[in-house]
């Protein structure tokens, strides 16, 4: 077990006292011993993938990401922007163009300056893959399409502190884009069709508050504090992100003191948890969803894959797909699988976005009867067996691939089964690594691959524009984000036409088409909106926030939450007397005044008491051997104080 800050810091005071006793001659002269390192430690289920920001699939990599680098406009508590790379930012009036200030004097982590030509060769890469078109996309092509969205066309940096963005958009997404700014220094040989492929190895060389030191596939990822950041430096010394292989081994390992943060714990867990006095338990609305994405694969073109592609041509078939959503009780997956803290799927912008979302014009009820009904009407029968057949008369077998990163999948998958096997289609799960099932997922248009499996039962995570999740229905990310293959010209037409709309009415009445063509072709079913259930220790660190309030600490947007943290165990400065508070003057307007109690730098475990400890041995020592102490009093200037 981790010893708790407070009991570290015991056994500091101990040590101190036996190097006191040990040289007492030279009492006076012998330093505090430096404090271990203040170590965090986040648990997740799932396995980094890469920590090449533009090669990650996963949540986690995210996560990585982030603390390594900074965004050019970050997320402030509310998801507001707030500075990050750049310091400040203006529109010009003629609307066109934007005008970054990249802030002075800033550093990247092993000391050269970071400046705006790194600002712009971070965003030149995303722009000249958007200009390749279908011939290139930046790595995995996740984050080219936010800057994509925003119409940037061009980049330039007149100076060392300013970058200025061509835009055709008319409106602020520009500020919402998440696109790492890395150091030309170390990638400028790269270029978008290399970069996705290239090795970010640690140590990661970034501007953000933590840097990546350690890399161990499976067990964990280790981060060390950035000294060059320019932002806060909080509490840790080190940000451990450790890998478990089940959500119950995570949980267990949160409740023992192992580590500090647990994300992704399931109902049951979170439930039992919610009695701990040191744990905090929080349910966060997840921008997001879990679903079953049908493999559509040649829907509309006729396109074969040799050795590869769904099993039955049934799959391009929406009348097929929009039955089998008859079959899918999402109201006893919520609560049987996720213990109620979710709700029940449907269309393709997350309820959390309120002013986004809409639910479907012809919404499918749960009814085994209805289902059969519609497979019939659509020409697929059943044979004397009681099998299901598609159109070619071929018993109907789907294979479902999921990820081993939730322990919520294969119950799903379990109810799924029996639902689709009372229609006569047999239903075969099996669970890979998250790595593994991103390349299956793969056809052709992205190298060498099949996209050989029919129904892949995964989810995904949203940023603050429904954008970040609608482009996954684009005909252009088949080869990338797609994991449908799903491709439809009107869908992409009407996707142009709300990134163009005037205003949020405008765009409104067009998500509203959007999201209603998905769900009545459903390439998706979206099974349910499942929460964030998060847990995390009060008695080793404080300051935790959710971002946005609703949302949880970690694994949300941004680094805030790391750079909040503060000490647990650290004793507030006593309130000021009255005498002092009718001497002091108050601030100007009104405001509050500042805080008395100093702020941590984070280099230190040990507490107000320790320190008092420390200091009370000392003079002990002192009044026993005060002679010989005063013998060596120094005087200012003198070649020791030097």
């Amino acid at each position: 077990m981790r010893l708790s800050l407070r009991a570290r810091a015991g056994r500091m005071a101990a040590a101190a006292m036996l190097s006191v006793a040990a040289i007492l001659p030279a009492a006076a002269a012998v330093p505090v011993r430096a404090a271990d390192p203040v170590v965090l430690r986040v648990g997740t289920t799932q396995d980094l993938d890469s920590m090449n920001p533009y090669a990650t699939l996963l949540v986690v990599g995210y996560e990585a990401f982030q603390l390594n680098y900074d965004l050019l406009v970050s997320f402030g508590p509310n998801l507001e922007p707030i500075p990050g790379f750049a310091d400040t930012w203006e529109r010009a009036t003629d609307g066109h163009s934007w005008k970054f200030h990249i802030r002075d004097g800033m550093k990247w982590s092993d000391g050269q300056p970071a400046t705006s030509a790194d600002a712009c060769f971070s965003w030149q890469l995303a722009i000249d893959a958007i200009k390749a078109g279908g011939a290139g996309s930046l790595g995995a092509g996740y984050l080219d399409p936010g800057i994509d969205d925003a119409k940037v066309t061009k980049v330039t940096c007149p100076d060392a502190s300013t970058m200025i963005a061509t835009t055709d958009d008319a409106s602020d997404r520009i500020l919402q884009t998440y696109m790492p700014i890395i150091p030309k220094h170390i990638w400028s040989k790269q270029t978008y069709k290399t970069i996705g492929d290239a090795k970010f190895d640690a140590p990661i060389v970034g501007s953000g508050p933590y840097q990546a030191v350690e890399w161990q596939t499976g067990q964990f990822v280790r981060f060390e504090r950035n000294k060059n950041y320019w932002g806060t430096q909080a509490f840790p010394d080190e940000v451990v992100i450790q890998i478990y292989k089940t959500a119950d081994t995570m949980a267990q390992a949160v409740k023992a003191g192992d580590i500090d943060y647990a994300h992704g714990v399931n109902s049951d867990q979170l439930n039992a948890m919610k009695s701990d006095t040191n744990l905090k338990t929080v349910v966060g609305s997840a921008n997001g969803w879990t679903q079953l994405a049908f493999n559509t694969y040649g829907t509309g073109t006729g396109k074969k894959i040799a050795k590869g592609g769904p099993s039955t041509t049934a799959l391009m078939d929406a009348a097929f797909r929009d039955a089998l959503g008859y079959a899918v009780d999402h109201k006893a997956l919520v609560e049987k699988v996720l213990g109620g803290y979710g709700d029940v799927g449907n269309t393709i912008v997350p309820p959390v976005l309120t002013q986004w979302h809409v639910e479907p014009d012809k919404p499918r009820t749960f009814d085994i009867a209805v289902a059969k009904q519609k497979l019939d009407a659509a020409g697929y029968a059943l044979n004397a067996s009681g099998q299901r057949l598609d159109k070619d008369g071929k018993p109907i077998t789907l294979r479902l691939f999921m990820p081993d990163s939730d322990d919520n999948y294969p119950k799903a998958a379990q109810f799924i089964a029996d639902w689709y096997g009372q229609l006569g289609i047999k239903l075969t799960t099996s669970v890979l690594d998250s790595a593994t099932l991103g390349d299956k997922v793969l056809p052709p248009e992205a190298g060498d691959y099949t996209a050989d499996y029919d129904i892949e039962l995964w989810g995904w995570a949203g940023n603050v524009d429904p954008n970040a999740l609608l482009q996954i229905f684009k005909c252009d990310a088949i080869g990338s984000s797609s994991d449908s293959q799903y491709c439809n010209k009107q869908f992409d037409t009407l996707y142009d036409q709300q990134l163009a709309a005037k205003t949020a009415d405008e765009r409104k009445t067009i998500l509203v088409q959007m999201q209603n063509l998905i769900y009545d072709e459903a390439p998706y079913d979206i099974l349910y909106y499942d929460a964030n259930l998060d847990v995390y220790r009060t008695d080793r660190f404080a300051g935790w926030q959710n971002q946005p309030a609703n949302g949880t600490p970690m694994f949300t947007y941004g680094n805030l939450g790391y750079t909040l943290l503060t000490d647990a165990a650290a004793t507030p400065s006593p309130a000021p007397s009255v005498e002092a508070s009718a001497g002091a003057s108050a601030p100007a307007g009104g405001g509050s005044a500042a805080p008395t109690t100093a702020p941590s730098t984070g280099n230190t475990s040990s507490s107000g008491s320790s320190t008092i400890l420390i200091v009370a041995i000392l003079v002990i020592v002192l009044a026993i051997v005060g002679g010989l102490i005063l013998s060596r009093r120094r005087t200012p200037g003198s070649v020791e104080d030097e």
